[in-house]
């Protein structure tokens, strides 16, 4: 069976394209037939559940799902009548599928995805819930947890060009596609770029596809956006671990996302964004915030980074150490295992961090700002119109002073609640909470101070004048509410809990 990637003929895929959307070979289709339970399983990568109701109900569309889904050999007579426009020898020509005894068996995976608004479909090599087997080292990836990650985080303003760096089989850029009038995509492997060109072709857009290392390929050039689902896993070098081109860059450590946010600044227009996922290890006596503060150290970039998650060396081993198909317990997973453990000892590194880094070059002169978070609970989905309106909102801040922020009537955001925390029995408050219900969810600790700005934050009052008022009325010193509600309004503006008129 060949692993050759699908070719482009504009006229097959055409074909292909018409057949997928005639049998309804779309998300909402696919779960329509699947069901709840069936279609939750096989998000999971169980596929059992499907396998039985594809069985028993039958059809085109479910002969699509076993065929590309599931990785199920299919008779060819199913498989024309679910692509009569294509044809057997059509799929075939496109390598999409070849025969194997008295049925077909798909060369590819090839699903369906949406997002609002759009419907597409990505092909990309069949993973191990249809092959049975641990993946390639130049295994070409679908659409994953960290490629959802991103694209769900990512700030999505109408732009004139953007850049995919490590396209893979072109998620980001389907995306990109929706909000910027040129797409540029770049990637190391020759394999994920003839996945991206097939898939570019079946959703019927055009990318300017280039091969090469990380920015490489975009020398000298700059893009108003930027996104990048790294190579970012950290890979012992020591060659027991298979080095799978879809998450190793190839160098010792997080070298790869420090260099890259240490790069991509020089690729963004005045104004530009960068949207990166990362892994960063932290040393033994260190905080993320140390190890992250350094890469971007005298860069000039102003910078959004919010930390989703923290493993132990344990954990991030057992978890990549399965990523590729192996299972606890094997020869194969232990060596991998161990070779992880004595990589992250011999850095002396305590833990490691998951996140996402939100990067904007400055459109003029004046100090880039840092905000550098801890965020792992739940988050608004998509994150995208927070990234978006969160950057613009730090950028306002660090372009004013703090006279400019007094002289505003700030609002309280429509999704912003107050909560009172008695002791039974006691008339005032112990612990006053400011809770947001959306964005990153965040809940501020209110003063008394603050508790009675927040209170007047309704689009009416000056924060100056609400602040002489309330010195007034408690007694205090006038420049130090000032400074209490200046700091305030700071942190709130930045999440969007408050808002500009």
């Amino acid at each position: 069976m060949t692993a050759t990637p699908p070719h482009v003929d504009p006229a097959l895929v055409d074909r292909l394209r018409a057949d997928l959307t005639a049998t309804g070979f779309t998300v909402a289709g696919v779960t329509a037939l699947l069901g709840p339970l069936a279609a939750a399983a096989l998000e999971r990568e169980q596929a059992l559940p499907a396998q039985r109701v594809t069985d028993t109900v039958g059809g085109p569309l479910a002969a699509l799902v076993r065929l590309f889904t599931l990785g199920d050999p299919v008779d060819a007579t199913e498989v024309a009548a679910a692509l009569p426009t294509l044809g057997v020898d059509g799929a075939a020509a496109l390598g999409l599928l070849a025969p194997e005894g008295d049925a077909l068996v798909a060369l590819c995976d090839v699903r369906p995805y949406a997002t609002e608004g759009s419907d597409w479909w990505v092909a990309s090599d069949l993973g191990e819930l249809a092959t049975g087997r641990p993946l390639r080292p130049d295994h070409v990836l679908g659409v994953g947890g960290a490629s959802a990650t991103l694209a769900s985080w990512t700030p999505r303003p109408e732009v004139a060009s953007a850049l995919d760096l490590g396209t893979g089989c072109g998620v980001q850029a389907l995306h990109l596609g929706a909000h910027a009038g040129r797409v540029v995509v770049t990637d190391l492997s020759g394999r994920a770029l003839a996945f991206a060109r097939f898939n570019a072709a079946l959703n019927g857009v055009t990318w300017d596809v280039r091969a090469g290392s990380m920015l490489d390929p975009v020398d000298g050039e700059r893009f108003d956006l930027v996104v990048s689902n790294p190579p970012f896993v950290i890979t012992p070098r020591s060659g027991a671990v298979p080095l799978f081109e879809y998450r190793d860059g190839g160098a010792s450590g997080d070298e790869v996302v420090r260099d890259l946010v240490r790069r991509v600044g020089a690729h963004l227009e005045p104004g530009g964004l960068a949207q990166l996922l990362g892994n960063w290890e932290v040393p033994r006596g260190a905080t993320w915030r140390d190890r992250v503060g350094e890469w971007l150290d005298g860069l000039g970039l102003d910078a959004w980074v919010v930390q989703r998650e923290t493993q132990d060396p344990a954990e991030y081993a057992e978890t990549w150490a399965r990523d590729g198909g192996h299972h606890p317990g094997t020869a194969d997973f232990n060596g991998m295992y161990a070779a992880w453990l004595d990589d992250f000892a011999a850095r002396d590194v305590e833990s490691i961090g998951f996140g996402v880094v939100t990067l904007q070059r400055p459109a003029g002169e004046r100090e880039p700002f840092r905000d550098l978070v801890d965020a792992p609970g739940p988050v608004e989905q998509p994150m995208g119109p927070t990234i978006l309106a969160g950057m613009r909102a730090r950028t306002w801040l660090a372009e004013h002073d703090d006279d400019a922020v007094l002289d505003l009537a700030w609002r309280c955001a429509p999704d912003v609640t107050e909560e009172r925390h008695a002791v039974p029995g006691e008339a005032d408050p112990r612990v006053i909470l400011l809770r947001q219900g959306g964005g990153l969810r965040r809940q501020l600790v209110l003063s008394t101070v603050t508790a009675a700005f927040a209170s007047v934050c309704d689009g009416e009052l000056a924060a100056g004048g609400a602040a002489a008022a309330i010195a007034g009325l408690l007694g205090l010193d006038g420049a130090q509410v000032r400074a209490e509600v200046v700091a305030f309004v700071r942190d709130a503006a930045a999440d969007g809990l408050l808002l500009r008129p």
